[in-house]
């Protein structure tokens, strides 16, 4: 299995989008300070997941919610999470 997941990062509220393999080791890992891209904004906290069989899969949907229209469609589909 494989998880896209978004991070929401305590210090400035700002989203990041990953996937991977392990979802509970990488989220611990950017916990850690452990990816380059993260460690600046420690904590996160996980508030989107998608689970995918196929890891093609997995990376094309990471790809498209990091494009634009992806972040469009993210923000309309936590909207609630996101309100302050």
């Amino acid at each position: 299995m494989y998880y896209i997941y978004v991070l929401r990062s305590k210090k400035d509220q700002s989203l990041y989008i990953g996937y991977t393999a392990n979802l509970k080791q990488r989220i611990s890992d950017h916990n850690k300070g452990q990816s380059y891209f993260t460690k600046r904004k420690i904590p996160y906290e996980f508030i989107y997941g998608e689970i995918y069989i196929d890891k093609r899969d997995a990376k094309g949907r990471e790809k498209f919610l990091k494009s634009g229209a992806g972040w469009r469609f993210l923000k309309k589909q936590i909207k609630y999470i996101l309100e302050p």
